[in-house]
């Protein structure tokens, strides 16, 4: 498999590990393109028995993935939409790809990711963070709307209902040893130690005996969030396409959103924009 064939993303293989390194300037932004490189790849490694473990990272150091495009339309989704898994949306699509694929997946956080990108990290199997430069946020709420990438469910599932609901209603960035300590990532970890520490892991995992990743994750499988996912559709539909939302949106980008220095304290922007 040649990474030369997908636009937003780079991929290299050894030892039974595919490491994917996502690749979208200027600050990875969740766009059309990223999500349909990743269930292409997702697709493909799903049927390759020489791979046991994905590691994906990020090219840009301040952010793994920024957010959803806030300037995609339905008309940009069309090809998504056209390929959908029965009862999910074009965005929890990803994140159930994500969950069920026959590899463990785990990302390597060392950057930011705030809405469907953090979506994208709670859906893996594993997540580690580095200690003083990762962040973890659900910003949705300060757009005027609630995640809708499958994030109500996994975050419940991981954090419990009550630190979900401050996730998702207090709409703060949170930094890697919070995370740790609600059950959000499995870890943090130093940034120096972060590379280090994954790749052992994924050359740990990779080397096992024949058939135990494959008994492992048919033993310990994803919760069945299919009612839940269908709730969480419901709400996001329901505000998503409400002309204050589009003037929220519209908003954030004039005063800096999915630009370097307005994303660095994307929460502030926001706020800042009802003040």
């Amino acid at each position: 498999m040649s990474h030369d064939t997908y636009q937003t993303l780079r991929m290299s293989q050894e030892d039974g590990v595919a490491y994917v390194t996502i690749d979208n300037p200027p600050i990875n932004v969740l766009s059309v393109a990223v999500m349909t490189d990743l269930r292409r790849l997702l697709t493909t490694l799903a049927g390759d028995d020489t791979v046991r473990v994905i590691v994906f990272d990020s090219a840009d150091s301040d952010f793994f993935l920024a957010h959803v495009d806030m300037t995609v339309t339905l008309e940009d989704l069309a090809g998504l939409m056209a390929d959908l898994p029965e009862g999910v949306n074009v965005f929890q699509a990803v994140g159930e790809q994500l969950r069920r694929q026959p590899q463990v997946t785990i990302v390597k956080l060392a950057g930011k990711a705030r809405g469907g990108g953090s979506e994208f990290v709670v859906a893996a199997d594993m997540a580690f963070a580095a200690i003083d430069r990762a962040g973890l946020g659900q910003i949705e709420a300060l757009m005027g709307i609630v995640p809708g990438g499958g994030s109500t469910q996994y975050l419940t599932e991981r954090v419990g209902r009550n630190r979900a609901l401050e996730v998702v209603l207090g709409a703060d960035l949170f930094d890697a040893e919070t995370a740790e300590r609600y059950g959000w990532v499995n870890r943090a970890v130093p940034a120096h130690e972060l590379d280090a520490f994954v790749d052992r892991l994924a050359r740990n995992i990779a080397a096992l005996p024949d058939g135990v990743v494959a008994a492992a994750k048919h033993a310990i499988v994803p919760g069945d969030h299919a009612d839940g996912l269908a709730r969480e559709n419901d709400a996001w539909a329901g505000l998503v396409f409400r002309p204050a939302t589009a003037h929220l949106m519209a908003a954030g980008l004039t005063h800096g959103a999915q630009t370097r220095d307005g994303e660095q304290d994307l929460e502030g922007l926001f706020r800042g924009l009802a003040g």
